[in-house]
């Protein structure tokens, strides 16, 4: 049903990771940041594709907790299921990897993140004033246990 798969992020995908995170972002990774965070041991990245690049997700692990650092799918690819698709592979990727904890940030303004998120059982823990610039805006902290 998807026409999209969901892989490990490989040095070859960075560059057009990078161009769709300038595209989405404000504040965009650059190009080296996600090489560096690819090639670190404790880290889960991952993207979806079809012809092209869709999106993209990552998570840096520690102990038993992991942080989601990005998920994000370019903008004429939404409402296809691949963020959802995205998110679960990490719960499950990071659930080998022995996570329990993952947390995240997301803007408070963000309706459809947050409801992805909900929808997949994370919760708010907590509000973060003034956690993002360009523009200025709170963030929540979300959290899920599994």
């Amino acid at each position: 049903m998807n026409s999209f798969i969901v892989r490990p992020m490989e040095p070859e995908d960075v560059e057009a990771v990078a161009l769709l995170e300038a595209e989405i972002f404000t504040r965009p990774w650059s190009r080296q940041g996600f090489l560096d965070a690819i090639t670190g041991s404790s880290t889960i990245f991952l993207v979806a594709e079809s012809h092209e690049l869709l999106g993209y997700c990552g998570m840096y692990c520690g102990a038993d907790e992991g942080e989601i650092t990005n998920v994000a799918v370019g903008p004429s690819a939404r409402r296809r299921g691949i963020g959802g698709a995205l998110l679960d592979r990490l719960l499950m990727e990071s659930r080998k990897a022995g996570i329990c904890n993952v947390i995240l940030e997301v803007r408070v303004s963000n309706e459809e993140a947050i409801r992805l998120y909900q929808k997949k059982g994370f919760t708010v823990a907590g509000l973060r004033k003034n956690f993002y610039e360009c523009p200025a805006e709170d963030g929540y902290v979300m959290s899920f246990s599994q």
